[in-house]
């Protein structure tokens, strides 16, 4: 657990479209840009590790934010650099944020004074979800599964804790970028479950995420 007065006010941002990080989930990244690299040198001289994922915004008017206003911060919990400089990484996360506004400075990467308030929750213990019908999630699961032509480990995914399972399959579903955003928008395990049953079955029916979120 990651207290709240460790966490800092001013972050690196890592702007990755389709890329999304959850509380106490993992997600290994391969960083190969130099401004990136620089990220993460930087990054690994600080105590708390923290990097923060956040999806650009498409289509941003112009003088306005080119970041969506949520993302989620990750730890920097392991690392593997190849012979030709490159990194392959895992960041797992913390606490979700909300974006003051971008700092200026002189590093190559974004970094942003964040706000963490409201997403207390994050910082607690796994999540679980009472009106979870496991047998009717996966009966639909199987079909979505079918329609998109994706494989997994079933055994796995059925043992897995509530928590576990809707994160996972949030951050590694093929959505849009809004519909990820949507999932880590989402306030609880129960609303982020129903959301990504939501993109599920309008996938399945061929409807495009602006139809399945109204």
């Amino acid at each position: 657990m990651f207290p709240k007065s460790d966490l800092p006010e001013t972050i690196p941002v890592f702007p990755l479209p389709g890329a999304l990080l959850l509380p106490r989930a993992r997600l290994p990244l391969h960083i190969f840009e130099p401004r990136y690299l620089a990220m993460l040198d930087d990054t690994l001289k600080t105590t708390d590790r923290i990097i923060g994922m956040i999806q650009p915004r498409e289509g941003a008017p112009a003088g306005s934010s080119t970041l969506q206003s949520i993302g989620c911060a990750g730890r920097l919990t392991s690392f593997t650099e190849t012979d030709d400089g490159r990194y392959m990484v895992t960041l797992t996360g913390i606490s979700r944020f909300r974006v003051i506004e971008e700092v200026e400075g002189f590093t190559p990467y974004r970094r942003c004074k964040v706000n963490w308030s409201g997403f207390d929750r994050d910082l607690g213990s796994s999540e679980h979800d009472p009106k979870f019908d496991r047998d009717a999630f996966f009966a639909s699961l199987n079909r979505y599964f079918e329609t998109e032509g994706l494989q997994t480990d079933w055994e796995s995914l059925k043992e897995a804790e509530d928590e576990l399972l809707i994160n996972s399959l949030s951050m590694l579903c093929p959505f849009e970028p809004e519909d990820k955003q949507a999932l880590l928008e989402a306030p609880s395990l129960l609303t982020r479950r129903e959301t990504l049953m939501t993109l599920i079955e309008f996938a399945m029916r061929g409807g495009g995420a602006e139809d399945a979120l109204q």
